[in-house]
């Protein structure tokens, strides 16, 4: 089965990175086609070998890339076209429908209660989704909640798989030695309390809460923001503007693994080896990658929205507590590990192990929900395995 992945762009986002991983676990030929943005990720994915041509793509109203990607997809005869967030689920699946293939899958990884990878979810923006959706024949939903809102949508509900995204959980494990290298890098005081968030910095993460925070947490606490967006100079003036500037650190995108020589790049796993708490202050999310990751490396978690907790079969344990969408409510939760983490002795960067939260989403069984979902495009028969 020879499979052609298009994708807006290769930056290091959560859908992004997701695709290098689940490529990385997939069997059989997989090619890559990013619109735009040829970035970290590209980078990562081609030196894993795989192949991966740059559209091109203008803008939002490029139509000239459409008979390219139609060209390209024809040439490589592909069995399956499968294609991630928005712009390049519209494009390709017209592209794929032109080029004859049929087997057409597309991954839903943004779809919130309210907006869609930071767009208001305007009747136009419903309307052109749902056009582009009668072309292809299956729409994974990346949790429950977004199939939901799918099929609130209209999306008729045998065109809705549920695969919920899997996490590298070995890659993400505690590593002492990183957690040391990494704050000395960024500057972190090495018994520093580190507070984390991992998103992009948009309006919709309100990672302004955490700024907020700040102000009123001990002054050994210090917030370290993973991530690039427009919301970073608003940050960074709020933060001015509260007198905690000094306390926070803006580490920019990051891989989910290092390129070149070991210690190049500090990547995500050894920036969540040095924090001792996640906070995920979002109200809107699709399923809450960061989260998972983080219960990978066996950090607790302080979230507001997050289906991929929220949907976890009962009795599977998790280290993560809702807290509402408030300054005050993360201080006071926050205040509370610290305490945890000097009874424990966790700031010492003392042993973590991952969550029965990160071992149910493995990315192993992600991939085997893929494979089943490529073989039922195809018509072909599955390996039946429940999601």
């Amino acid at each position: 089965m020879k499979v052609l992945h298009v994708i807006t762009g290769l930056g290091a986002g959560g859908a992004e990175q997701q695709l290098r991983l689940l490529v990385r676990h997939l069997p059989g030929p997989h090619d890559v086609v990013t619109l735009t943005n040829p970035g970290q990720v590209a980078e990562g994915l081609r030196g894993d070998g795989v192949r991966v041509a740059h559209l091109g793509m203008a803008g939002n109203r490029d139509a000239r890339a459409v008979p390219r990607l139609a060209r390209l997809i024809r040439g490589g005869r592909y069995d399956v076209v499968h294609t991630h967030l928005y712009r390049a689920c519209l494009y390709g699946r017209i592209a794929a429908r032109m080029a004859g293939v049929r087997a057409v899958v597309a991954t839903e990884h943004s779809l919130g209660d309210a907006q869609i990878e930071g767009r208001p979810l305007t009747r136009g923006v419903r309307a052109l989704y749902l056009a582009g959706e009668k072309l292809g024949r299956t729409t994974i939903a990346v949790s429950p909640a977004v199939a939901d809102r799918l099929r609130l949508w209209g999306v008729a509900p045998h065109r809705v798989a549920v695969v919920p995204n899997g996490v590298d959980v070995p890659r993400f494990a505690f590593d002492p030695a990183a957690r040391a290298a990494t704050r000395l890098a960024l500057g972190l005081p090495p018994g520093a309390f580190v507070v984390g968030g991992v998103g992009r910095l948009v309006a919709g993460k309100r990672f302004d809460v955490l700024v907020a925070a700040l102000r009123d947490l001990p002054d050994d606490v210090r917030l370290l923001l993973v991530g690039t967006g427009p919301e970073e100079e608003a940050l960074r003036r709020a933060a001015r503007e509260s007198g905690v500037l000094d306390r926070v650190v803006f580490a920019g995108e990051r891989p989910h693994t290092a390129p070149g020589p070991a210690g190049a790049t500090v990547d995500l796993p050894a920036l969540m080896s040095a924090m001792d708490v996640l906070a995920a202050p979002s109200v809107d999310e699709a399923f809450g990658l960061a989260v998972v990751e983080a219960q990978a490396s066996g950090l607790p978690v302080l979230y507001v929205t997050c289906p991929a907790v929220d949907d976890l079969p009962a009795g599977t344990r998790a280290r993560a507590v809702r807290v509402p969408c408030d300054a005050a409510s993360f201080v006071r939760e926050i205040r509370r590990e610290i305490r945890a983490a000097h009874s424990s002795r966790e700031e010492s960067g003392g042993p973590r192990t991952p969550s029965e939260a990160a071992l149910h989403y493995s990315i192993a069984r992600s991939a085997a929900l893929h494979e089943d979902v490529y073989a039922t495009a195809m018509g072909a028969p599955t390996s039946g395995m429940s999601t």
